[in-house]
């Protein structure tokens, strides 16, 4: 876990790591090298992850900031891991400019969503760059839940206001969108990869400070095996912060 930054980020990457490689494997014979499509790579933490069990990744950023800091992480991988990368720079909306038709077994859009404002395009651009079975991971900023966080802070009237809108404010101070599961499961449905699995992430951990680091091992490792277990019980994953949807390209 070493270089995920603080322990918000942790619990997010962590989980979502396991969460994705359990529908891998559920999917995916063992050891076959899967082509996975990683759309707002973002630093390239589940990308360079998936790399290095032996998967071919292509990551695709339009933020220049974010990609100079996917390839400068890239760098300093061994020249096999390398080699099983590329960064594209451009806009997950034009996938299509990019890629054929079912080019990938995985394609990955954690943490983009909630800047696009109409998503069913992109959604279903996702989609056809599925191969048959391949799988479509979603992490989103759950809108059932948007009045957990200020409500723990103690914030009510943002709190009050959370229960009828799918707009929030983020931490960096940016007015993005959140979405609902049921709105999802629907579009997906439509789209032709109808939702198969879906875990709460940072169902406990969400209101800790942006600068609060990891505690001692044996500590974080309890964490996140409650968080792990909360994002996958019910009523639990229900309010977790961050929703992991995943569907199935039929």
């Amino acid at each position: 876990m070493k270089g995920l930054g603080g322990l918000r980020n942790v619990v997010r990457q962590e989980l979502v790591a396991r969460q994705l490689d359990e529908q891998i494997g559920a999917r995916f014979p063992v050891g076959r090298r899967l082509r996975v499509l990683d759309v707002g790579l973002g630093q390239g933490t589940q990308a360079l992850r998936l790399a290095r069990v032996g998967h071919r990744v292509t990551g695709i950023e339009s933020d220049a900031e974010m990609l100079a800091a996917a390839r400068a992480a890239l760098a300093a991988e061994p020249e096999g891991i390398r080699a099983r990368v590329r960064l594209v720079e451009g806009d997950g909306r034009d996938t299509g400019v990019h890629f054929l038709p079912g080019s990938f077994d995985v394609v990955l859009c954690h943490g983009v969503l909630m800047y696009v404002d109409e998503p069913d395009g992109l959604l279903a651009g996702l989609a056809r760059m599925l191969a048959p079975g391949g799988l479509l991971s979603l992490l989103v900023r759950n809108a059932d839940a948007l009045a957990m966080r200020p409500g723990l802070s103690g914030d009510w009237p943002t709190a009050l206001t959370a229960f009828d809108t799918t707009a929030y404010t983020n931490r960096i101070g940016l007015e993005v969108r959140a979405d609902r599961r049921a709105d999802l499961t629907a579009t997906l449905a439509g789209i032709g990869a109808p939702l198969h699995a879906w875990y709460g992430v940072r169902v406990f951990t969400d209101t800790v400070p942006d600068e609060a680091g990891l505690p001692p091992e044996a500590e974080l490792t309890a964490l996140l095996a409650a968080e792990e277990r909360a994002g996958r019980t019910d009523p639990y994953r229900s309010v977790a912060a961050l929703t992991h949807l995943c569907g199935v390209r039929g």
